[in-house]
């Protein structure tokens, strides 16, 4: 049952798509399809004239963080919305309204417990941009060090945990009630949504994966990551190095600087594959706000990333199956993507084989040897889910950012170079590092690493093996096997007995009816009654055909 304040909280998403005009939204939702007509027609801006993306991006930015991150990644996808409107939808990366200066040096002295002209040499009041969750500031340090100051907005974690409470509302009724809710795991999904979020307003954690990429990427030609001030950094307060580059949606500055596009594409999706398979650490929130590009050598010019806030990780068996079924996919070899599935467990274990092979085969053989402007990974996306529900395969919710940021990296290569390539830029990375993988260096080094553990383990073994053989001797060892299908064919078995044993009690009643009535024992509708009700029993009680 919905809580109180999530209805309410329904009620204002409803009011102010309708205030901005968004009534399309409003009737394609199907919970507040009802809701409209209570809703008054002095609710709706004078607005009309403004376009669908301007009232759009309003909309979401009176919505709250949630939302505008929503409004961020649509941004990115300007080949699945309208061009005007994911122009619109871009100002959401770094042009959100800041809030007031006076309430950022707030939040700073209260961080430090000490005057804003204490720490700094000088600070900036007003804010260099401002996203979703935190403002940035310039400033310069006792030293001379010239640094970014990004300051959480003030109530943020309450206004996001309201919204994630609305989410999880959404997807409880959606688990509950929709037939793909199951397969598809709305509450896990936001679940992990929640995690990531709740993570950025954190601003030690943002630090601490700066760094972390930082040292990734130490000396690269390809990445630049600004310097962490730890000193300076609190929970709502962190303080970096300021960066100097053109912001990557500005074309016209990259052609003027005669930047090579094509070499900035390749780069973009050779440190996807590299943080996602070399490193299994990678920046999961690339999109045009948080990416810069040094230009000081054009010709090999490189990226400058900001804004750790959210970062991603596989667990060893998921990067080893996603890299297989890049190869795989690279390769064409859709049999093997199609076993790769079922050894995963993404699919279930009753798949046939074949068709799902063909499934895949259908799906992706007309998107190979195309230049990235006559493809979509979006429309892929829409098709391979088509074909998931055919298959029942499960949404896989750790990988979610990985596509999120497979989706944006899309966006900057089809932005900076639509002829870009991207299974002919990828294809020779993963082949390398799946080379690294099972090299026999690596192997021994994977061992050394694990021998502390297996020595720990071995020196447990005796003692094992001495009460296992004590547990035989006396009688005691016993195995539990734990199977679907016997734990099915459990239940049949004791569908059939309890079925013998009600057409036993039944047939009993029915004959006992039957004598009552033959001997004609008054009451006369005794024996009827009896024997009815055996007869129901025997009837109702039919265990279902096989």
């Amino acid at each position: 049952m919905l809580r109180p304040s999530t209805i309410l909280r329904l009620l204002t998403i409803q009011r102010v798509l309708l205030r901005y005009g968004l009534d399309e939204i409003v009737t394609a939702t199907h919970l507040f399809r009802p809701l409209r007509y209570f809703s008054p027609g002095w609710w709706r801006r004078n607005s009309h004239d403004e376009s669908l993306g301007v009232r759009l991006r309003m909309a979401l930015i009176e919505l709250g963080p949630i939302f505008v991150k929503f409004g961020q990644s649509l941004s990115t996808r300007p080949d699945l919305l309208p061009k005007d409107v994911a122009m619109e939808l871009a100002q959401l990366q770094d042009k959100v309204p800041p809030f007031p200066s006076e309430q950022a040096r707030a939040i700073i002295e209260g961080a430090y417990g000490k005057a804003v002209t204490e720490v700094f040499a000088s600070f900036d009041t007003e804010p260099l941009a401002a996203a979703s969750i935190a403002q940035v500031h310039t400033a310069i340090l006792k030293d001379g060090n010239s640094v970014i100051v990004k300051v959480l907005r003030p109530n943020v974690k309450k206004r996001i945990e309201s919204d994630i409470a609305v989410l999880y509302a959404m997807a409880g009724l959606a688990e509950r009630f929709w037939s793909e809710g199951k397969r598809l795991h709305p509450v896990e999904v936001i679940a992990e949504y929640e995690k990531t979020t709740l993570d950025e307003l954190d601003l030690l954690r943002e630090a601490a994966n700066a760094a972390q990429l930082r040292r990734n990427f130490e000396g690269s030609t390809k990445l630049y990551v600004p310097e962490v001030h730890w000193d300076y950094c609190r929970k709502n307060v962190l303080v970096m190095e300021r960066i100097h580059g053109v912001p990557i949606a500005d074309m016209d500055s990259l052609q003027k600087h005669n930047a090579n596009l094509k070499r900035l594409a390749d780069y973009g999706v050779y440190l996807f594959f590299t943080q996602v398979f070399r490193h299994n650490f990678f920046h999961a929130d690339m999109h045009p706000g948080n990416i810069f590009v040094d230009v000081t050598n054009p010709d090999y010019p490189r990226y400058i990333a900001v804004d750790f806030g959210i970062v991603g990780t596989l667990n060893t068996r998921d990067q080893y199956y996603l890299a297989e079924n890049f190869l795989a996919f690279f390769n064409r070899d859709y049999y093997r993507v199609a076993k790769l599935h079922l050894d995963s467990g993404w699919v279930p274990a009753e798949t046939r084989l074949d068709e799902l092979e063909s499934a895949f085969r259908t799906v992706c053989e007309p998107i190979f040897a195309k230049p990235l402007a006559e493809i979509s990974f979006g429309q892929l996306l829409v098709r391979l889910f088509q074909t998931a529900r055919r298959f029942n395969m499960e949404v896989q919710p750790q990988l979610i950012l990985l596509q999120k940021t497979l989706l944006h990296i899309e966006g900057l290569g089809r932005h900076l170079y639509p002829q870009l390539d991207l299974w002919e830029t990828g294809k020779p990375i993963l082949e390398e590092w799946m080379k690294d993988r099972l090299s026999g260096a690596n192997v021994l080094a994977r061992l050394r690493q694990q021998l502390p553990d297996l020595n720990e383990t071995l020196q447990d073994v005796p003692q094992l093996v001495q009460t296992l053989v004590q547990q035989a001797a006396e009688g005691r060892l016993s195995f539990t096997v734990r199977d679907p299908a016997i734990n099915a064919l459990r239940k049949e078995v004791a569908a059939a007995a309890r079925y013998r044993y009600l057409a036993m009690a039944a047939g009993a009643t029915l004959i006992a009816g039957a004598l009552l009535i033959g001997m004609e024992v008054k009451p006369e509708w005794l024996g009827w009654t009896i024997g009815g009700a055996g007869a129901v029993a025997l009837l109702l009680g039919r265990p279902p055909a096989a």
